[in-house]
């Protein structure tokens, strides 16, 4: 078999301990039951945090290469794309399988609390880390992984557990990405093979790894991910959800996803991804949030990856003044490499975005989207507001003074700031008796992240 299985001498029964905690709780406050799941308030960090990284780091950052450099495996396996073919008879000899990149994923440079800096310094608020994708390899000691996991074979650390500890310590929220399914485990074979009228794969390995990872790491947020090929009622994600809603260790701080089953997404779960990159064209009526990878044609580290193929800072900040104007989180994404460093560029970037919310962030955490998101005069502006407050965050310097917004209706008490000087008040006009208002923009130098935001007391 390509991938190695636990060893014979462990139980079912270590399998068996989780899926009877799922049972506990008949007074539990929500049922296993969509209506009663998607009833459960989403805990208020998430939607105050708006800022997060996401982290995509396996087995498959040794070979680095090609479109969806994570899907590697699968790439050069599954499909044959002629690339990841080309790449493996070139470089690898004869017979040489994915598994053997295993012990060459050294991670000897994996530093987790310069990752933990780097992150704060971002500006982000949470941290998602790949826990285990599609290939099935476990960042932490999952039992049911023996042989396929970070201790194991390669780092031999548990990667989950020292970026946990780091992280915290700089007061981010730890989020846990999971695959629910893997590409070639054999249970997950022999149960596609019957439909999905089986739960094998189900009931040893996914259930209790998830159980593994709440249990052990008490992540603030779950990232499912992988549900696709069958439905809900196989992942048995109700019952998983009820127990971790109501009896797990997290109860009460929890965020999941739309990732549970096919049908979910945008449909199902705490909160919506519906789509990779998803971006609603109208307010959307449920929390939602946008992952989006700084390399646009990865999430995965890619060794041939190109500066033109980056967004850059000015790119960054659109997006994701986009997605918290209407009413989103920004989850973005690097993908560090074999060794455990992050790329210079995608640390450049991250810092970069941490200095501008460093200037801007009142008008981003904890914002919620404004009556009207968006209007264009000479630049684009993106509106969110904040208690009696609202921000016009400007996507490009105006070209032409006075600088005039259509929309915010002024009053008596109006007062006009740019955050970069907050203690200096704008000259400002009303255009009409009911709306707008033209604002005498200072002289400012060039900006970094080509944005700027406007505090704007006392209109409606």
């Amino acid at each position: 078999m390509p991938l190695p299985m636990q060893p014979s001498y462990i139980t079912p029964l270590i399998y068996l301990i989780p899926l009877l905690m799922l049972g506990s709780g008949c007074t539990a406050r929500y049922a296993a039951n969509w209506t009663s799941l998607d009833a459960r308030p989403l805990p208020k960090w998430f939607d105050e945090a708006k800022i997060g990284i996401f982290v995509h780091w396996g087995v498959f950052s040794v070979p680095g290469f090609g479109q969806y450099s994570e899907w590697f495996w699968y790439w050069w396996q599954s499909q044959k794309r002629p690339e990841e073919v080309e790449f493996m008879q070139k470089n690898y000899p004869p017979g040489f399988k994915y598994t053997d990149f295993a012990p060459d994923f050294h991670a000897e440079f994996f530093d987790p609390d310069s990752w933990a800096e780097i992150f704060k310094a971002s500006g982000a608020r949470y941290v998602v880390f790949t826990s285990k994708h599609h290939e099935g390899f476990t960042n932490w000691p999952s039992a049911g992984s023996w042989n396929w996991n970070s201790v194991d074979v390669g780092p031999h650390r548990d990667l989950v557990g020292e970026l946990a500890t780091a992280v915290r310590k700089r007061s981010l929220r730890l989020g846990l990405y999971h695959s629910l399914y893997e590409w070639y485990h054999p249970l997950f074979l022999l149960d596609q093979a019957s439909g999905f009228k089986t739960q094998n794969f189900v009931a040893r390995k996914t259930l209790p790894e998830l159980v593994n990872l709440v249990m052990a790491y008490k992540p603030d947020l779950i990232w499912s991910d992988g549900d696709w090929d069958a439905p809900d009622t196989y992942w048995n994600s109700t019952q998983f959800l009820a127990w971790l809603y109501n009896d797990s260790p997290v109860k009460d701080v929890v965020v999941t996803n739309d990732r549970w089953g096919k049908g979910c997404y945008c449909k199902h779960g705490g909160y919506y991804n519906c789509a990779d990159r998803y971006m609603p064209g109208e307010l959307p009526d449920h929390k939602w949030e946008k992952c989006q990878s700084i390399d646009t044609r990865s999430w995965g580290y890619r060794r041939d990856m190109k500066l033109s193929e980056l967004m850059d800072l000015p790119s960054i900040i659109k997006d994701m003044v986009y997605v918290v104007a209407m009413g989103g989180n920004y989850l973005l994404n690097i993908g560090p490499m074999a060794d455990g460093m992050i790329a210079p560029v995608f640390e450049e970037r991250l810092r970069g975005l941490g200095a501008w919310l460093g200037i801007n962030g009142e008008a981003v955490y904890a914002s919620k989207p404004w009556r009207v998101q968006t209007e264009n005069s000479t630049v684009t502006v993106w509106y969110t507001a904040k208690n009696n407050t609202v921000y016009a965050i400007i996507l490009g310097w105006p070209a032409k003074q006075p600088f005039q917004l259509t929309t915010p209706r002024t009053s008596g008490a109006t007062k006009v700031t740019l955050m970069d000087y907050p203690d200096v008040p704008l000259k400002w006009a009303p255009v009409t008796q009911t709306a707008g208002l033209m604002i005498v923009m200072p002289t400012m130098p060039v900006s970094p992240g080509n944005a700027w935001s406007l505090k704007l007391e006392g209109v409606v």
